[in-house]
């Protein structure tokens, strides 16, 4: 066998070795966890390849777009929207999304970001424009929700995914500011005199109690001694009927005496002028105890 011959197999089997490797390596192509890629052929879409060990036809198909499947955020946006009592509010906006159908993404949309930042400014512009701005601020939770589930309709047929949606602030002028802010003074004066004036309220109705439980009090106990006063005029009367003349006297006399003992018991040096029936009774009074006893 000559040289030559040698030579020109051995080159021929060199060129078909190093073919084979080529196509292996435009054949074989690994993906990363993180990204899908987009599979041409002839400058139609072939397939989306997967993470992992992947085959095409090599110099028939080819990788056209390597598309990451990671979560993004958008920079946070502001957007001017007036709400339904006609103010200005400036408000603004972050929104989070992914890939998530590479294949919809490359072929209907052009510039992503773009895309989803107008349309979350047209739906937040929307949304505010359906509220006054009391709603705006307290409704707040209700107003990202739908903002979010719109947004999520919208961008669906560009196989993007909206994580989040939310309205991080809304921001007034001066002027609306400075109106609010002497409506909220207006609004708590309004409330410390509604609350004075129910304290004031609260304390006549307790007095008012108060008054009308001593005079209950006192007219149960103007009840009680008069019952009591009528008890002991019973058993008066009732000793009259059994003795006679002689028990009325003896409590008559009674009386006088307890009486003139109570003027003496004054505090001080005192004269007291004791008449002289006031002595009679107390012979009356001792005469009528000795007859008893």
């Amino acid at each position: 066998m000559r040289a030559d011959d040698l030579i020109g197999g051995n080159a021929v089997f060199l060129a078909i070795a190093a073919f084979i490797i080529l196509c292996i390596f435009l054949g074989v192509r690994i993906v990363p966890q993180s990204e899908k890629h987009v599979v041409e052929r002839f400058g139609r879409l072939r397939a989306v390849l997967g993470p992992g060990i992947n085959f095409i036809v090599p110099f028939l198909d080819r990788i056209a777009h390597k598309i990451s499947v990671l979560e993004r955020q958008l920079p946070n946006a502001h957007q001017d929207a007036i709400t339904s009592d006609n103010v200005l509010v400036k408000v603004e906006t972050s929104v989070f999304y992914r890939i998530t159908e590479p294949e919809k993404t490359v072929y209907r949309i052009r510039d992503v970001d773009a895309a989803i930042a107008t349309t979350v400014a047209g739906i937040v512009r929307s949304e505010i424009g359906k509220l006054e701005l009391d709603q705006v601020q307290s409704n707040r939770a209700d107003l990202i929700h739908k903002v979010r589930e719109q947004v999520a309709v919208m961008v669906d047929d560009w196989g993007i995914e909206v994580t989040r949606a939310e309205i991080l602030d809304v921001n007034l002028d001066e002027a609306t500011r400075a109106a609010m802010l002497q409506q909220l003074n207006a609004e708590r004066a309004r409330r410390a005199q509604v609350t004075e004036a129910e304290g004031k309220k609260r304390a006549v109705e307790l007095n008012a109690d108060a008054e009308l439980y001593a005079a209950e009090q006192e007219s149960k106990a103007r009840r009680i001694l008069a019952d009591a006063e009528a008890y002991a005029t019973g058993v008066i009367a009732e000793a009259i009927k059994q003795n006679g003349l002689e028990a009325a006297q003896y409590q008559v006399a009674l009386k006088q005496v307890e009486a003139l003992t109570a003027v003496g018991q004054g505090a001080g040096k005192q004269t007291v002028i004791v008449p002289a029936q006031a002595l009679d009774a107390f012979g009356d009074a001792f005469k009528m105890l000795k007859g008893r006893l």
